[in-house]
This record gives C-alpha cells, sequence and structure tokens, in this order.
C-alpha cells in the first residue's frame, strides 16, 4: 500500500472528529512534515483544495491569539438571497399561478422548468443557475406537481339524489335475491405487439420487444371489453369483441351473460336491476338500446329495471374499481397480442375478495347508425320511475308467454 493511500486512510478516520479549524491546522501540519510537494499529496488525500491548505498554513502565523470561533465573523461564502436580495421575491412572483396568467409574465406561454425560470431571471439581472432556482424552490417549499383531477364541471342539482335512489333501489333487488349488475365498456385496446402500461417480471436485461409506434393494424384490429359484474355475488362477465361499441353490441354481451352466468346463479329470477352510465352504448338517450332492452326481455321474461349515474359520474361505476381496474392490473406489463389472450388474461383475473371473472370472445357485426322509428320506440314497454323517469325506467316483458 502506497504513502497517499495511507495518508487518505489516516484522513478519513480522523478528519470526521474534528471542526472545521481543527482540520485546516491538521492538514497544514501534515503538508509542512512532508516537503516538498506535501501541499499537493495532502489536498489529494483529504479530498480539499490546494487553496485551503495554503490558508492554513498561513493561519497560525496571522496575529492575535487563535479563538473559540471556527471561523472569521463574516467569513464563508455569502448566501446568493444574501447576496440578491431580490432573488427569491422574483423567482416566486414567477412560479405563482396568479402570475404566470398575466399576460406580462415572461413564463406565460412556456414550462415552469428550472431551466426556463433560471433564464427569466437572468433576463431581469440576476445572475443564477438551473441548480441554483432548484435549491431556492426547495427551501421556499416548492416540488413537482401533477395535475389533480378534482373539478368534475356543472353538476346536475339531483345528483346526490340520484345516487341516493340508485342505492335504494339496488339494496331492494339485493334484499330479494334478484341479480344487480354494473355494466360498462371497458378502454378499447390495440390488438398486436404494442406497449403495455406497467412492469413485471423477465429475466433481467430482457423487456418483451413491443413496437415502436402504436399505429393500429387494420388486418389485426381492436379490442373493445364489455362487462357485466354482479355486484351482490362479486362475479364478472366480459364479452370482448372487434367491430363496434353499439348498443346492439352490449345487450348481446348481456345477453351472453345472461346464457352463461346469470340464469345458472339466478334460476328463478323474474326481475333484474342494471346500473348503467348515462352515455355510452347504454346511455339513457340511446333509443337503440331501450329497443333491444325490450328484446332482452322478451326472449328471458325477465323485468329489467335501469337505473343510469348521473351525468359526469362514470368512475363511481362499480364495475370500474370493482371489475376494471384488476382487469388492467392482472395484465400490466404484457402486449395484447390478439383477441383470444386478451379473453384468457381477462378470464385468469381474481382478487383476494373472491372475485370470479368469465369471458368470451364475440367476432359478431354490430354496424353503426342504426335508426330507431318512433314506433319501434313506442312499441317498448317502458314505465318510467316517477323520480326522474328518463333516468330510472323498468322495460317488461311483452307478453308472459315469452320462453324462459
Amino acid at each position: 500500500m502506497d504513502e497517499d493511500t495511507l495518508l487518505a486512510q489516516k484522513f478519513a478516520a480522523i478528519l470526521p472528529h474534528l471542526n472545521e479549524k481543527q482540520r485546516r491546522l491538521l492538514l497544514a501540519a501534515e503538508a509542512r512534515t512532508l516537503g516538498h510537494g506535501g501541499i499537493s499529496r495532502v489536498a489529494r488525500a483529504a479530498g480539499v483544495s490546494r487553496a485551503t491548505i495554503h490558508q492554513a498554513i498561513d493561519e497560525p502565523e496571522q496575529p492575535g491569539a487563535p479563538g473559540a470561533r471556527v471561523r472569521r465573523p463574516g467569513g464563508g461564502r455569502k448566501k446568493t438571497c444574501d447576496r440578491d436580495p431580490t432573488l427569491l421575491a422574483d423567482l416566486e412572483a414567477l412560479v405563482d399561478p396568479d402570475t404566470r396568467g398575466d399576460p406580462t409574465s415572461p413564463l406565460r406561454w412556456t414550462c415552469k422548468s428550472t431551466r426556463q425560470l433560471a433564464a427569466a431571471l437572468t433576463q431581469r439581472g440576476h445572475q443564477v443557475s438551473e441548480r441554483i432556482v432548484r435549491n431556492l424552490l426547495h427551501a421556499a417549499g416548492y416540488s413537482l406537481q401533477a395535475n389533480a383531477k378534482t373539478r368534475e364541471g356543472r353538476q346536475h342539482p339531483d345528483r346526490d339524489a340520484q345516487f341516493r335512489y340508485l342505492n335504494e333501489q339496488m339494496k331492494a333487488f339485493l334484499a330479494q335475491g334478484c341479480p344487480v349488475v354494473s355494466v360498462d365498456t371497458k378502454k378499447k385496446e390495440l390488438i398486436g405487439h404494442f406497449k403495455n402500461g406497467g412492469r413485471e417480471w423477465q429475466p433481467q436485461g430482457s423487456p418483451e420487444q413491443v413496437n415502436v409506434h402504436d399505429f393500429p393494424d387494420p388486418a389485426l384490429g381492436k379490442a373493445i371489453p364489455y362487462g357485466i359484474y354482479d355486484v351482490g355475488r362479486n362475479m364478472g362477465w366480459v364479452t370482448v369483441g372487434q367491430d363496434h361499441d353499439t348498443a346492439s353490441f352490449a345487450v348481446a354481451s348481456l345477453q351472453r351473460w345472461w346464457e352463461g352466468m346469470g340464469r345458472q346463479v339466478y334460476p328463478g329470477a323474474t326481475q333484474l336491476l342494471l346500473c348503467a352510465d348515462s352515455g355510452g352504448s347504454n346511455g339513457y338517450r340511446v333509443r337503440l338500446w331501450k329497443v333491444e332492452l325490450q328484446r332482452f326481455a322478451d326472449e328471458t321474461s325477465l323485468q329489467v329495471t335501469v337505473c343510469h349515474l348521473p351525468p359526469g359520474t362514470s368512475k363511481w361505476n362499480k364495475i370500474e374499481h370493482r371489475l376494471f381496474s384488476h382487469i388492467s392490473m392482472n395484465w400490466r406489463g404484457r402486449p395484447l397480442v390478439s383477441h383470444e389472450v386478451i379473453v384468457e388474461l381477462i378470464g385468469a383475473t381474481t382478487t383476494r375478495e373472491g372475485l370470479h371473472v368469465q369471458a368470451d370472445l364475440d367476432m359478431g357485426l354490430y354496424p353503426t347508425q342504426i335508426k330507431v322509428s318512433n314506433a319501434e320506440l313506442a312499441a317498448v314497454q317502458l314505465t318510467p320511475h316517477t323520480f326522474h323517469g328518463e333516468w330510472n325506467y323498468t322495460i317488461s316483458p311483452t307478453c308472459s308467454e315469452a320462453h324462459v
């Protein structure tokens, strides 16, 4: 082991236990002992500048007995804010939301990055770097913040009342042992080797290879998962379509759920409650939705009650956080290369709370822009409820002889 290494080890063991002045005196003494070249060797071993050691060598020769202070009054580099008293005020003015909205603000149309802030401050006569701006922001209590979705916009005056009404309907149906299901369409997914959000365990350095660009493959198309979530039994059904998300597809998915799961779970059911969003393929203004529900009621002999969530509240639909979120977590980080892969991944979704999911593939065609005449709509056996009949209504089978 060479002498410089031994010297570095010596300093590493002693210097942390000394104050600033004691460290300088020790380094000066070592440099004198080493003689020619000692200042450079001590500087390298201690990790300090040569100027510091030169100052320490000259320090004992200064007049006056050493006092208790480690540093002379006023010694050391001045803080940036002390040297530039208006710097912090100008910086806070730039990042303040109200000031930034001012057309005269230099950051009105730019990103509030530390580089942009430093440039704006420099234009005002301050000599600062990005690092100084970052440190000042942290010291002032600022941090990087993402947008927070808290503003819901205009709310319907009966929004809360509709939630209470829907909740009472659910309680009544569940108390009678009748099926209560939440329905909705999950986000459409591109089929192919596309990046899927999230991560999964892979051998180190061997990530799943996917396409650079997310251009849809016309030959593979897209997947349209329509879900039916059984609120009372914590069971889910997802039909994966490949054509269009229409009311016909939504009710066809409901039919598949009834034939594949619902009829077996509720063999004696005569009523069904659907909780649906206000828009989309199952929206309360969609004529085709009501016509198709009439066909479903006739074929199943079920009296179908529909309660729509108030406009703008789809995130409160139970299917979103009790079924769809778990599906997304189950297939995170895995390319959805085919409709069959999506069906398998959905069907394998489980939770510790006992969620059970079934999925099937619907390769049928569901054309858009189907017109429903006034006569067809009038034929629907629809009874609006007293409270907001446009959101809450019951569709009864056309005749009691409809087959079960």
